[in-house]
């Protein structure tokens, strides 16, 4: 088997979080097994024309023939590129392990199920979660000099070894290849899926009022409103990887988590996807040319619409 680990990849502390896993992982199924994206990709150091795209070209090409993905995923923001990613790995049937230490747990109602991340999609897609959410409990007696920072300090690090050692644990004993939770229909659509931004206003959503008026069959995501938002969040994805397009409105500061789940299941399926994205916010990075989203987001992307009349030309091609 050979196995991937996700992960947000633009702070010191996330790469060496998933550095950690990887070495314990490593331990266990042998280093050769395993593909950690920036240190595998020599990203810090890698020259090439157009290196962003580049970067993107070998992520994909391991994401193509990985059997297990571990994705790390903390706190409301996820990260677009590592959501992308997951969505990529389970449209091509490969099952993802999601490994968390967030202590919140999220609804789309007051009332509604609690779901360990913002978007259903998420939790609909993993085939298993490893959460701890509390601080570790240590032994104090034995270090009664210890300041309360240093304390807490280590309390944290204890948390995150049981978080990497339970998900090492888990992801040893997966069966290979396990079967799909979700069934794509067995033939494309003739329809347009529409992803709104969660950003906007509920019931406005110009995005889909012109697929109608260009003559295009709609259908929109029911996750959001639907009283089992799991399953609804399958039925999204189904819906993603059998339409004849995907139009999704990446606007915020960044892609938001089920949007870029979609695209990178819609881009494993062949779906054509444009990314509604009026005001960008561009990125920056030694040697990299400035991309307008995440770069796993641009280049999997195969239109970008900045405009209404982008738009319509998009729909009329």
């Amino acid at each position: 088997m050979f196995f991937y680990i996700a992960h947000r990849l633009f702070a010191a502390h996330d790469r060496s979080l998933a550095a950690d896993l990887a070495q314990r992982l490593a331990a266990k199924v042998g280093a050769e097994r395993l593909f950690l994206p920036f240190c595998d990709t020599n990203e810090e150091d890698l020259v090439a024309e157009v290196k962003g795209r580049r970067l993107f070209e070998l992520d994909r090409e391991r994401l193509g023939r990985l059997d297990v993905m571990i994705a790390l995923l903390h706190g409301p923001s996820l990260g677009d590129g590592v959501c992308m990613e997951i969505g990529y790995a389970v449209a091509s049937g490969v099952p993802v392990m999601v490994v968390t230490t967030d202590f919140q747990t999220y609804s789309l109602a007051e009332d509604g199920p609690r779901l360990d991340f913002p978007d259903p999609l998420i939790q609909a897609v993993a085939t298993r979660v490893v959460r701890i959410a509390s601080l570790g409990v240590l032994d104090l007696v034995e270090q009664p000099d210890r300041s309360r920072f240093e304390i807490f300090r280590a309390r944290n690090l204890a948390q995150v070894d049981a978080a990497l050692d339970a998900a090492v644990e888990a992801v040893v004993g997966l069966p290979d290849r396990p079967g799909r939770r979700w069934s794509p229909s067995p033939a494309p659509g003739s329809y347009v899926l529409v992803e709104a931004s969660p950003y906007a206003s509920w019931g406005h959503d110009h995005l889909a009022e012109a697929c109608l008026a260009a003559g295009h069959a709609v259908a929109v995501p029911g996750r959001f409103a639907a009283p089992d938002p799991v399953t609804a969040g399958l039925d999204d994805l189904t819906a993603a990887c059998s339409a004849s397009r995907l139009l999704v409105d990446v606007s915020g500061p960044e892609t938001p988590p089920g949007a870029a789940l979609l695209i990178g299941a819609a881009a494993a399926s062949g779906v054509r996807i444009a990314a509604c994205v009026p005001r960008p916010t561009f990125t920056h990075a030694h040697g990299r040319e400035p991309n307008w989203r995440n770069l796993m987001i641009q280049y999997a992307v195969a239109d970008r619409l900045d405009s209404r009349e982008a738009l319509l030309s998009w729909l009329a091609a």
